[in-house]
């Protein structure tokens, strides 16, 4: 169960993981540009937006696709952190 937190507490958590996913993104593909936003619509506390370079096939961008949705997925459960992320090829 996921414990409540005060609002600075929340904030500095959602940008660790956000922080996190961006990193982990440009580990799997460097050349990508990476955009963070805290933009919030209904329960989402974050957006990380991966854009890979011009020529990368479809396994590629599905591998960092999935990996960064896995990650994703166990902040959500184990944080109660609500990171969307998206791959644009």
């Amino acid at each position: 169960m996921v414990k409540p937190l005060s609002f600075s507490e929340r904030k500095n958590l959602v940008d660790k993981y956000l922080t996190e996913i961006s990193l982990l993104a440009k580990r799997l593909c460097p050349d990508a540009r990476v955009e963070v936003t805290t933009e919030a619509f209904e329960d989402e506390d974050g957006h990380v937006r991966i854009y890979t370079p011009a020529g990368m096939n479809e396994e590629e961008v599905a591998v960092i696709e999935g990996t960064v949705a896995d990650r994703c997925v166990d902040i959500l459960i184990k944080e109660g952190a609500f990171i969307c992320s998206a791959v644009y090829d």
